[in-house]
Formats: C-alpha cells, sequence, structure tokens
C-alpha cells in the first residue's frame, strides 16, 4: 500500500508482518538468549552493525524489536528501543549525551521518583540535573550552560496532569543545540506526538497506557532521528570515534540511526536493561487496543473531573481538560484528542481526609501505578513522593491534602458514585 497508514492501523500492525517460519499472525514470543550464525562472516557483519539481526537477547530478540518497532512507528520516529522499565528507558536516553560533569535541565513537574533519580542517583555518572518551572522560559534558558546535555519534561506531567508547552521548549533546545526529551508515558502517542512538535527523543514506561492492563513493567526510547549529533562537540559517544566500540564514529556512520544503534550496541550491551520477550508480547497485545482505551480513558476523566469541581468536600481539581484549568487553551491547541486522565484533588480536611477517601473507595485500586485500565488512586505525598523535600512535592504537585486520582476505563457512573460515597466519610 502506498497509502500512509492511520494510526489505529499501526497500532494493530506495525512492527507484525507474521512470522516467516511458522506464519503465526501475532508476534510469537521467541525466549531464546541466542540466535544462530549462518557463519563466520555473517557473525562478523552483526558486530561490525553492517548487516542487521539478532545476536543475544540483552541486545536485540525478535519479539522485543517488534515492539519497539510498533512503538517507533505510533511516535513517528526513526528507530527506538525497549528496556526494562520507564526509569531504564530515562539512563538510556540520556547515556549516548553525558560525560561526567555534564548536566540536563530538567522540569519541576515530574514524577517524584524521575525527580528522586535526577537529583541523585545520576550523580553516581558525574552527571547532575538542573530543576526549572517550565513555564517560565527565561528560567529555562538561564539554566542551560555550557555543559547542558538535554531539556527533560513530561508532556502531562504525574501526578498533576500539567500539560507542557512541547514546542516552546524545543524552540529554547534547538537555539540551544541540545535535544529536548519528553516523557509521554501520561498521554500516549494517541493524545501526543512530541516529535510532531519538535522533541528530539521521547521515552515511555510501556508499564502504563501503552500495556493497559496492569502486568509488565518496560520502557521505551524513541529517536526522531533529525538531531544533528555532529554539529559541535557536545556529543561525542556519537560524533567521534567512540573508544567502546573499536572506534566506530556512530553519527557519520550510521546517520540518523546512530543514537538508536549506540543505544543498542553499548547501552544495552553495558547497561544490561534489557525488556524479556514474554513481557514485550504483552504490551504488544496491550497496545492494539491503546486508541480504543484513551479515548474512553479521556471521555471518563473528563466526567469525573467536572464531577469533583463542584463537590462541597473538594478545594480543586487540576484536570487539564476542564474549562476551568489554565492550561485550557493549550490543551486544545496541542492536545486535541484531550488532557489524559491523571490528575489530582485537593481536599479542604487536608491529609486526614486524603487517607480517609483512599481507604474508603471501593471501585478503585489502592496501588503505585497510573494508566491500568482500572482507576487508581494514591496519596503521592506519603507514598510516590515521600522521598522529596516539602518544597519538591510542593512543585510537582504533590502537596500532603492531595490524592492522585488516574481515571480507568469503567462506567463513568460507577467510578462517580465511589468516589461520592468514600467523600460521604470524609
Amino acid at each position: 500500500m502506498t497509502r500512509q497508514l492511520g494510526f489505529d492501523t499501526l497500532q494493530v500492525h506495525a512492527g507484525n508482518k507474521g512470522d516467516p517460519a511458522t506464519g503465526a499472525r501475532q508476534v510469537p514470543i521467541y525466549q531464546s538468549t541466542a540466535f544462530l550464525f549462518k557463519n563466520a562472516e555473517h557473525a562478523a557483519r552483526l558486530f561490525n552493525l553492517q548487516e542487521v539481526g539478532y545476536i543475544y537477547s540483552r541486545l536485540t530478540n525478535p519479539t522485543v524489536s517488534a515492539l519497539a518497532e510498533r512503538i517507533t512507528a505510533l511516535e513517528g520516529g526513526a528507530g527506538g528501543i525497549c528496556c526494562s522499565s520507564g526509569h531504564a528507558a530515562q539512563i538510556m536516553a540520556l547515556f549516548p549525551l553525558m560525560q561526567p560533569g555534564c548536566n540536563i535541565v530538567a522540569s519541576t513537574r515530574l514524577y517524584g521518583g524521575t525527580v528522586q533519580q535526577f537529583t541523585n542517583t545520576i550523580r553516581k555518572f558525574g552527571w547532575s540535573a538542573k530543576f526549572v518551572d517550565t513555564e517560565s522560559k527565561a528560567a529555562v534558558k538561564r539554566a542551560i550552560d555550557r555543559k547542558t546535555r538535554a531539556i527533560f519534561c513530561e508532556s502531562i506531567a504525574n501526578p498533576g496532569g500539567y500539560v507542557t508547552d512541547i514546542p516552546a521548549l524545543a524552540a529554547i533546545a534547538d537555539a540551544a543545540h541540545i535535544p529536548l526529551i519528553v516523557d509521554n508515558t501520561s498521554a500516549s502517542p494517541y493524545l501526543c506526538r512530541p516529535i510532531e512538535h519538535g522533541a528530539t527523543i521521547v521515552v515511555h514506561s510501556t508499564t502504563k497506557y501503552l500495556t493497559g492492563n496492569g502486568t509488565v513493567t518496560g520502557g521505551a526510547v524513541v529517536d526522531s532521528g533529525r538531531f544533528d549529533w555532529s554539529a559541535d562537540d557536545k556529543f561525542p559517544s556519537l560524533s567521534q570515534p567512540e573508544p567502546a566500540y573499536h572506534g566506530l564514529t556512530f553519527h557519520p556512520t550510521l546517520g540518523a540511526m546512530a543514537f538508536t544503534f549506540h543505544s543498542i550496541a553499548i547501552g544495552l550491551r553495558d547497561l544490561g536493561m534489557t525488556m524479556n520477550p514474554q513481557g514485550a508480547h504483552y504490551t504488544l497485545m496491550g497496545i492494539e487496543t491503546l486508541s480504543l482505551r484513551m479515548a474512553r480513558h479521556v471521555e471518563n476523566a473528563r466526567k469525573v473531573a467536572a464531577w469533583l469541581e463542584k463537590h462541597p468536600k473538594v478545594e480543586g481539581v487540576t484536570y487539564a481538560g476542564l474549562p476551568s484549568s489554565p492550561y485550557y487553551r493549550r490543551v486544545k491547541k496541542l492536545y486535541p484528542k484531550g488532557a489524559g486522565a491523571i490528575f489530582t484533588v485537593a481536599l479542604k480536611g487536608g491529609y486526614d481526609a486524603c487517607v480517609k477517601l483512599v481507604d474508603s473507595l471501593e471501585l478503585f485500586s489502592h496501588v503505585a501505578n497510573l494508566g491500568d485500565a482500572r482507576s487508581l488512586i494514591i496519596h503521592s505525598a506519603s507514598t510516590t513522593h515521600r522521598q522529596l523535600t516539602d518544597e519538591q512535592r510542593e512543585k510537582a504537585g504533590a502537596s500532603p491534602n492531595v490524592v492522585r486520582l488516574s481515571i480507568g476505563i469503567e462506567d463513568a457512573g460507577d467510578i462517580i458514585a465511589d468516589l461520592d460515597q468514600a467523600l460521604a466519610k470524609v
């Protein structure tokens, strides 16, 4: 077909043309650690990156590769990899870009685990992060220095559902000649395709909406293939001979696929953040219904948020899809299919009211996850964001009087009824 396939078609067919060996229509689970070489020359060509194929499942695996191809197609990227978790994806995205002493500029509105990872853990690599409010473009520009190697944000921020002005950040990144990395977990490519708005790299926790059923953890990194890694000396792992791979110069040799092949040949090889093929299979099946689920998630979130906003025990709702949100116009422009399905609710009764609400719900699941088909709730300040300072929690939108909701695909009336009976007990 010469016609460009639509999103709903790609989510079913991308990365899967049927198994050539058996004719299996669904992508098989290739539960194998290693793959046969045809001969010595074939093995050498694979290791020299002169030919694409399978060597060892820490690097590539047919089931995992099918998933990476599907996510890359949905995001409109040039290449992608899958790995063991969303946190692994963040490190994998930074790994080809960073050297000891380098930094990133990161949004203050990030998942608490990401704030922790960027505040403390990456320092063990000799990297650092500068956290800024990305609503202030001047603050973002001021934070960039000669050692900055990326800007990092979330398309729809967890937990508050804040929607990022991706084109504005992309313009700043372009001017500084650094990549913009966007975590698109909470939006999914159905609601937002960051590369179309100027992002260089997209990361996912595939655990969430892409899988959609709460069964497996995983991560993905998608590269746009548009960044000129050789324009200056900021990215020597890609633009100069790489000592970790017998002196290969990835970008001059591999062009648009340089970042992806570096992530496979060195990142997965040395960091070992490998996705297992059975997990990839679950996610492939989940993605087949992504657009159907996301449309229902958004529809339900709008109804639930509008109901909560009017409840007398609710102080505020952060859902950006509400006309009262300061980001409502941005949603209409950049996220026309909806503002996602996660948001926070501030209760007038403070911390104790939040705890009572969580303990009184019956339909909602109290778990540290989002993007499940089921409606979920958590008190972020005492769980996912507990390790942060009070100031960091406040900036991230995880104050003590706030609960985070992830609205599922159940009947909206049942979701509201459960919240109604629980709020009556607060």
